[in-house]
């Protein structure tokens, strides 16, 4: 459907809900919701008592009174009972995919807070479990072990996970998802040897005295020989995996998830549960280098996908690495020198020649686009590449979407500004490794700006804020709560200058991240015409008493239908029919 149709379509809809005469009454709602506040994130009514929902839509907006006396003999109507409803949430940055294999294929190496790892023998432990559930022919796999956080302060090796298994393939993947530590067998299916150059934008970590490589391979480009000889799973799995997860992000009041980098086999398994219809929640993917052709040839185009449950999203590039693991590219050295160099800032996963030359051909194709850049001087390289490809292919808006803008600079911000980006900041990095940015990764004085949204804000630079799961959990409301509060895992407050209000966090996983990827006029808030993706939550949060980390997400709507209920006092819906 095209935009314009799509716009017209919605309000004519809401017209004939909410402008009906007495000679042609409108039919009943569906569904209203009422009793509590409604927290629409529309300037226009920010606050409201009720909203009617039909056919998959929000059709009225009003005081309670109002919705209420829409209410037909079948109308569902749910009780808020003093609880909260907010538009869904938009997730701006998270990998779907890959956060279902690891519940289905993977090890849960994670270290506290988030998993049980906290010794490298532990991970070697949870890997051979792994071997024992991983059928023959597969390779074992772990994902989420951290190097800062395992007594030993070291990376997963050749050695170790040789003693996980030396006749089948084992894969340790980083907590960043930027490193990946083989085995023998792995490395050897792969070709990785003594002989092996470094890639661009990639490094084989060697044996010093030797010079064979020890199985740490730092970014994509190093580990790329060896991920496209892992064998596929078997596409059941795949999808049976894929729906369970979908349901996780609908029990975090996700109604609009992202896999932040879909090849072909991605794109083609969402598209497959979705025309099943197991694809509870509505799905941004954002295709990587490897779907690009197919894109500008308009072979991912696909009119079978129903009710907006699968988009295309912007062109994923990546600009750097990660700066947990002194990869992100930084314009001044790390706080810590990184193997004793001083003058050590990591460096770019593609350089400013080629990046510019992407940036170009998929800009001046028309293509949006959403960049990873983590240290400020791999934002420095995206933005100059913008502000060529602008030059030779005016744009009046382009919208490219800096993921991850951790180190974006107030200078950079403005640049942002000026040029039509958009940072997506990964605010939970304030949680999980504040601490450890301040005292090990770049010092105090950057580490207290990391994801600066305040400043973004005071500029009225649009923004949002991602988990990057499975990077870390998807909990969309530990995520507003570190935005607000930005403490980290030691309970210290980590640049309160760059903190959000409660309407700021909600704002940028709602309506601003729909924003970003062009789909404001279908979700990100609660107003007639749009999508019916609503979230109940356990009570406001725009109250100042109610602290955001203890809130629940009650329930989760998408088009109308409930995708996830927590269990409640029989008493708080009155429905003619609850089956859905």
């Amino acid at each position: 459907m095209r935009p314009g149709i799509q716009v017209l379509t919605a309000t004519a809809l809401a017209i004939a809900f909410a402008g009906s005469s007495a000679a042609d009454p409108s039919p009943p709602p569906d569904t209203i919701f009422v009793g509590g506040a409604v927290l629409t994130v529309d300037e226009t009514r920010p606050v409201a008592g009720g909203v009617a929902v039909a056919a998959g839509r929000i059709v009225e907006v009003g005081a309670e009174d109002e919705i209420r006396a829409l209410a037909g003999p079948e109308t569902r109507v749910v009780e808020l009972a003093g609880r909260a409803l907010v538009p869904g949430f938009v997730d701006s940055h998270s990998h779907l995919v890959l956060a279902s294999q690891t519940l289905a294929f993977m090890a849960d190496l994670n270290a506290p807070p988030i998993g049980r790892v906290r010794t490298v023998e532990q991970a070697l432990a949870a890997l051979r479990a792994q071997a024992e559930r991983t059928p023959p022919g597969q390779w074992i796999v772990g994902m989420g072990y951290d190097d800062t956080l395992l007594a030993e302060r070291r990376h997963l090796d050749r050695r170790d996970l040789d003693l996980v298994s030396r006749q089948r393939a084992v894969l340790a993947i980083h907590v960043s998802g930027h490193f990946y530590a083989a085995n023998s067998v792995a490395l050897e299916l792969a070709g990785i040897d003594a002989d092996t150059p470094d890639p661009e934008g990639g490094v084989i970590r060697r044996d010093p005295d030797s010079g064979e490589p020890d199985g740490v391979l730092e970014e994509i480009a190093a580990a790329l020989p060896l991920l496209v000889r892992m064998p596929a799973r078997p596409r059941e799995a795949r999808l049976e995996a894929l729906e369970r997860m979908a349901h996780v992000y609908a029990s975090r009041g996700v109604t609009t998830a992202q896999d932040g980098a879909a090849g072909l086999e991605t794109i083609g398994d969402l598209q497959a549960l979705v025309r099943t219809g197991g694809m509870p929640i509505r799905v941004v993917a954002l295709p990587t280098a490897d779907a690009v052709e197919p894109l500008l040839a308009g072979e991912l185009a696909d009119p079978r996908i129903p009710d907006e449950r699968l988009t295309l999203g912007p062109v994923k590039l990546v600009a750097d690495g990660s700066i947990q693991g002194f990869t992100g590219y930084l314009s001044r050295p790390y706080h810590t020198p990184f193997q004793g160099d001083p003058d050590y800032r990591g460096y770019p996963t593609l350089s400013g020649d080629a990046l510019a030359a992407s940036v170009a051909r998929l800009h001046a194709a028309g293509l949006q686009l959403a960049i990873h850049g983590n240290g400020d001087a791999a934002i420095d390289a995206i933005l100059t590449a913008l502000e060529a490809a602008l030059h030779e292919t005016p744009h009046p808006d382009p919208r490219l979407v800096v993921i991850h803008a951790q180190m974006a600079r107030e200078d950079q911000l403005d640049q942002m500004l000026r040029l039509g980006a958009t940072p997506s900041f990964f605010a939970l990095h304030t949680y999980y490794w504040g601490d450890r940015h301040r005292d090990v990764f770049i010092g105090p004085e950057r580490a207290r700006r990391i994801s600066p949204a305040r400043s973004a804000r005071e500029r009225e630079l649009r923004f949002s804020i991602h988990t990057d799961a499975p990077v870390v959990p998807m909990d969309v409301l530990k995520l507003m709560a570190t935005a607000i509060d930005r403490r980290t895992t030691s309970g210290e407050v980590l640049g309160p200058e760059q903190r959000l209000t409660p309407d700021e966090a909600l704002r940028a996983v709602t309506l601003d991240a729909a924003w970003q990827y062009r789909l404001e006029d279908s979700r990100g808030s609660i107003e007639p015409g749009k999508l019916a993706d609503l979230v109940v939550l356990s009570a406001d949060p725009s109250r100042r008493a109610v602290r955001i980390d203890q809130l629940r997400v009650d329930q989760t709507w998408v088009g109308g239908k409930r995708v996830f209920e927590r269990p409640l006092p029989a008493d708080t819906v009155n429905s003619p029919s609850e089956s859905e």
